[in-house]
């Protein structure tokens, strides 16, 4: 089975590499729009099931796998930031708190769709303006949700413990991938 990724994110591209899996990416267009009654918990998956279903080429021989990761601190979804000062407001909610990151996936074939959420816990060590001004300064996370990249800096230098996987909050759960690539027929 050829093996398709949509997305133009260079972790998951470089994640799927590390995982020693031949692939190809394509390109997904969709507004990446949730109900705004949908649980915390359902709405990674259900933009990864949306991206999943934009792509309308998929041939009989290929396995498509779309991802979406959100960052959630108390109920409040972060996503990627609009600008600096977007930024700035989402690490000052992080700083010193415990949040979630949510990272779904889907894996689509013509003969079936399996989709599936990954949750790790990250607990934040406190952040002063002048960190997140440099750390905005020198990283640019504006494609990351929350505004950070746990390979980066910040998550080296600011977060103090993290329950779940590291990969989830990187923006795939390889572990999930590989175990339902390995199964998908």
């Amino acid at each position: 089975m050829k093996i398709l990724l949509a997305s133009n994110s260079p972790r998951r591209k470089e994640l799927l590499t590390s995982l020693n899996l031949e692939f190809e990416t394509v390109k997904v267009d969709c507004d990446e729009i949730y109900p705004e009654d949908l649980e915390v918990e359902k709405i990674a998956e259900y933009l990864s099931e949306l991206k999943s279903n934009a792509y309308q080429n998929l041939a009989e021989n290929e396995i498509l796998i779309t991802a979406d990761t959100i960052v959630a601190i108390e109920n409040e979804i972060l996503g990627k930031p609009k600008d600096e000062n977007d930024a700035k407001e989402m690490l000052r909610k992080l700083s010193g708190k415990t949040h979630q990151v949510l990272t779904g996936i889907t894996l689509r074939s013509t003969k079936k769709t399996v989709s599936v959420t990954d949750i790790a816990q990250v607990e934040t060590d406190i952040l002063t303006e002048e960190e997140i001004s440099d750390y905005i300064n020198r990283c640019k996370p504006f494609d990351k949700a929350g505004s950070y990249g746990v390979q980066e800096w910040f998550g080296m230098a600011k977060i103090k413990k993290i329950n779940g996987s590291f990969y989830t909050i990187m923006g795939l759960p390889t572990h999930l991938v590989y175990a339902l690539l390995k199964d998908f027929q």
